[in-house]
């Protein structure tokens, strides 16, 4: 289906996926323009990545020793970015992490599920409880609609009864689509923008596909656009903005384990929660933060060095940057020590062995727009 819509194919995590699409509306700043304009929406096939259920009466209890989020505090339908620490409480990924009542559904990145789920396996073998995972492999397709037609898009596919207008964000549902049963339908995203990840039966994939890219509002979405919009949302790519030797609260992603009071704050109990957490709950103190960088004058790609605003000082380095088609500028994303980490901060970038001026800028770039349910 790719190949026929114009998909530019390249190798990632094992899959060949699409770039851009060579087409009408194609293009990295055409997809990427599209899925932000009004009554609009773009999709993504992101079946490249890991769907698990996991299973047994301590599911949420295993669970919590793997990843830091408040899993068992999660109320059926509802759902969490969370992250997977090892025992340096560096992140070995991020996850999406759904209680689907009977079992706890989870999504884990394409690029790191196979040494996850290796991970999962070792620490599920030291853990003295019922739970069992099960890998849905390549049996279940997901595709992502993001952008402001997202919902008007997906509800055309559903079953009639269905009142999207109360499904809250992060929240997902075992639902029918397009009179296909067994199918799952999560309002969650990567862009910034409202929108849905759904995931289908393998042998109706293309259907279900060519059913949303028939509705003139949709447009299909390569990697590339992807990068920029989840840039632009100030959201991290693993494996660029995060990894083992970045820890939670480096990352800017302390409140995945709750806010100071939580129970997890208190509590601890997962993976490396010592390297993150004190005694009490506080946040230990890190050296370097991650930032928005902007206000230099090329696009500044990962690995490119940050200096003090006189250039004498390496302070840290950039870890994603891309040219945002939305703000017309370019936009990069990094760490610096943290005393030089607050918002107005002039530094320096070395951008092709040249030192740019630049400033350290609040995330997101651009605003976001998740859905609320109305009161």
């Amino acid at each position: 289906l790719h190949k026929d819509i114009g998909g530019d194919m390249v190798p990632f995590a094992g899959y060949e996926l699409p770039v851009l699409y060579k087409s009408e509306n194609g293009g990295v700043m055409k997809e990427h323009l599209w899925c932000r304009a009004a009554g609009k929406a773009a999709m993504f096939d992101v079946s490249h990545m890991g769907q698990i259920r996991w299973h047994g009466k301590d599911r949420a209890a295993f669970l919590e020793k793997i990843v830091v989020g408040d899993i068992a505090g999660l109320k059926e339908r509802s759902g969490c970015l969370s992250l997977v620490t090892n025992e340096q409480g560096g992140i070995i990924d991020d996850t999406v992490i759904t209680n689907a009542g009977d079992y706890i559904y989870m999504v884990v990145n394409g690029a790191t599920k196979f040494g996850d789920m290796k991970h999962f396996q070792e620490q599920m073998e030291k853990f003295d409880g019922d739970v069992t995972m099960e890998y849905l492999e390549d049996s279940m397709q997901l595709l992502a609609i993001q952008g402001p037609g997202a919902a008007e898009a997906v509800k055309k596919l559903l079953p009639s009864g269905f009142d999207l207008t109360k499904m809250a964000f992060m929240t997902g549902v075992v639902t029918t689509l397009d009179g296909i049963d067994g199918c799952r339908v999560t309002r969650c995203g990567y862009t910034g923008e409202d929108g849905f990840e759904i995931a289908m039966p393998a042998e109706n994939a293309v259907s279900i596909a060519s059913k949303l890219l028939s509705d003139p509002s949709v447009n299909a979405t390569g990697l590339g656009a992807r990068d920029s919009l989840r840039l632009e949302a100030g959201l991290c790519l693993y494996g660029h903005d995060l990894n083992e030797t970045i820890n939670p609260v480096e990352a800017t992603l302390a409140w995945t384990m709750g806010g100071p009071k939580s129970r997890r704050r208190k509590e601890g109990g997962f993976l490396g929660a010592e390297h993150i957490l004190k005694p009490d709950g506080k946040l230990q103190k890190v050296a370097k933060k991650r930032v928005g960088i902007m206000g230099m004058k090329a696009p500044a790609r990962e690995g490119a060095e940050i200096y003090d605003a006189a250039g004498e000082n390496k302070i840290g380095d950039v870890t994603s940057g891309t040219y945002s088609p939305c703000l017309k500028a370019p936009i990069a994303m990094g760490y610096v020590e943290t005393p030089l980490a607050k918002v107005g901060t002039e530094i320096s970038l070395k951008i092709r062995g040249k030192m740019q001026k630049a400033v350290i800028t609040k995330m997101p770039f651009v605003e976001s727009h998740y859905y609320r349910v109305p009161e």
